[in-house]
Parts: structure tokens; sequence; C-alpha cells
């Protein structure tokens, strides 16, 4: 008989010194690589649904113009307003603001910038219209419709 005796009971623990640190490290990438909402929308947002879509590849290129009916009723009424940015503009404001987009662009992306239009699904068409022929002025040719897209029903 032997005097020595094999232990065969093994611990083995996973070392947790360094969760803190690698927890503070991803909440700080996730702090800083997140992008907040940069406009508040001021005007209801029901955006309709299609079902032929196209995914835009530059994201840099596109300026949003919300066309809508405004959220606080008793201070701008109950008309559909045009918001850009954080502010309501006028139709006639629509040449300036596209000019003073473009300027903020690179030089040689200039003539590629988008404008995309979030329409409520309750807005009547004329004030679109009214949009669409100052863009035409403003020589911002390349108009986008932003949407949802629609589930096919199963049959």
């Amino acid at each position: 008989m032997s005097k020595f005796k094999k232990k065969t009971q093994v611990k083995q623990e996973i070392p947790t010194s360094s969760m803190p640190d690698v927890v503070f490290m991803l909440l700080f990438f996730f702090m800083v690589t997140t992008q907040l909402r940069e406009t508040t929308i001021n005007v209801q947002q029901r955006i309709p649904e299609a079902t032929q879509m196209k995914k835009l590849m530059r994201k840099s290129l596109v300026t949003n113009l919300y066309i809508g009916e405004p959220k606080k009723l008793e201070q701008f009424g109950k008309e559909p307003k045009i918001q850009v940015d954080d502010q309501f503009i006028d139709v006639k404001d629509i040449i300036l603001w596209v000019s003073r987009q473009r300027d903020m662009l690179a030089e040689n992306e200039r003539d590629q910038m988008t404008v995309a239009l979030k329409v409520d699904i309750d807005s009547k068409r004329g004030i679109i219209a009214d949009v669409e022929s100052e863009l035409r002025l403003a020589n911002a040719r390349r108009i986008l419709y932003t949407t949802l897209q629609r589930k096919e029903e199963i049959q």
C-alpha cells in the first residue's frame, strides 16, 4: 500500500477580478460611438408604408425635412408645418435652407445632396407639391420619400 494519495479534487474558478474593467471599457465604447438624435421632431410622424424600397449607402449626404401637423396644437395651430433641424420654416425659406445645407458639405459632394422628405400620412398633397417646387428652384433634384416596410400578407 502506498503512503501517498492522489488528490483528484480540482477547483476551477473563473477569475472575476478583471470583469469591472471589461464592463467599463464596453460602457465607454458605446457611450463614445453612439450618436443621439440630432433634432427634436415637433411634427407628428406617422410614416406611410411601401413595398418597393431602396436603401441609401451614404447617409451623410442626406438632409431631413419633416412635414406634418404640429404636436403642440395650441401654440402652432392645426395646419401642417415644415420642420428642418429644430425649427419651423415657411415654403419660401426652403431655397435658403438648401443653400445652407450645401455649404456644410464638401465641394465635390454638393451635387450629390439628397433631401429626405419625412411626411405624415395625413398631410395634404398641396404642401408637398409646394415643397417639391421650391426644391426644384433650389436645384435640389435628389428627393427621397421616407417610408416604412410593409409586411406582406401570407396567403
